[in-house]
């Protein structure tokens, strides 16, 4: 007969053992997403998240873009055809590459595959794309990132603007405020949306906080976001903030989507 108590020690020895391989399991997971030991979009090895080779590639394209809108041009040019017909009511975008395969999956593993490291490529890439001009001549007040609806951050976790914007901050010196915008109330995600339903889904979505204590006025704001499509979400909040006095607002983008007979 089994004594009750090897017995009941034998069980205690299991079920650590079983807990302790579930915890390794766990920490083997995270350790495999925050240090990634193949290219995601070759999956060659690679120190980084993306090797030398794919970023060559991909990712750093000398392309001649809109200093408005950062939509893709075959030559240098003051601004766009549709920012001379309908302009924006931001100033000024910077791009870090432009959103389409294999490079969209960057975008996608951080938003959707929970690789927050991947932030931080995402703005050293941005970061670099930007002239030193940019810093020097007129640098922003504040770094602001596109805020998230409640829903969608609860859903997430995250918001990856914020985690983009942290990035910048720290390599340019520019604050951030995370908290200066807020969604007034929750909207559809625009890539389900019809164009012509956009700008009617965005308006008069955003809105400042006065809690954060100052105002936009006299100020040069620069937007942070992980991706531009239309631009409307990016207009809607530029609109309120110079509506509120901003002087300038610019924005800082990871990525870009290709619109119609981009020239890439």
């Amino acid at each position: 007969m089994k004594n009750p108590a090897a017995s009941e020690l034998q069980g205690l020895r299991l079920r650590i053992q079983h807990h302790g391989q579930n915890f390794l399991s766990k920490v083997r997971h995270e350790l495999a997403r925050a240090i990634p030991g193949a290219c995601l979009l070759c999956q060659q090895d690679s120190t980084g998240p993306v090797c030398d080779k794919c970023r060559q590639q991909t990712v750093v394209r000398k392309i001649h873009r809109c200093p408005r809108c950062a939509v893709a041009m075959s030559a240098p040019a003051a601004v766009c055809g549709q920012c001379l017909r309908h302009p924006p009511a931001f100033d000024l975008s910077f791009v870090g590459f432009c959103y389409r395969p294999p490079a969209d999956q960057l975008i996608l593993a951080l938003k959707f595959g929970h690789r927050t490291a991947l932030a931080s490529w995402l703005g050293q890439q941005l970061f670099d794309a930007i002239p030193d001009r940019y810093w020097q001549d007129d640098a922003p007040d504040c770094l602001i990132p596109v805020p998230l609806s409640r829903q969608r951050l609860q859903e997430r976790g995250f918001n990856q603007a914020l985690e983009i914007a942290r990035i910048l901050s720290r390599l340019s010196g520019v604050p951030v405020w995370p908290d200066a915008t807020e969604r007034l109330r929750d909207t559809q995600p625009q890539a389900s949306l019809p164009l012509s339903e956009r700008k009617r889904n965005l308006h008069q979505a955003f809105g400042w906080r006065a809690e954060q204590g100052v105002l936009p006025a006299g100020r040069h704001i620069a937007l942070v976001d992980d991706v531009m499509t239309s631009g409307m979400t990016l207009h809607e909040i530029a609109t309120m903030l110079k509506l509120n006095g901003a002087r300038r607002v610019s924005v800082l983008l990871a990525a870009r989507t290709p619109s119609p007979g981009d020239a890439l």
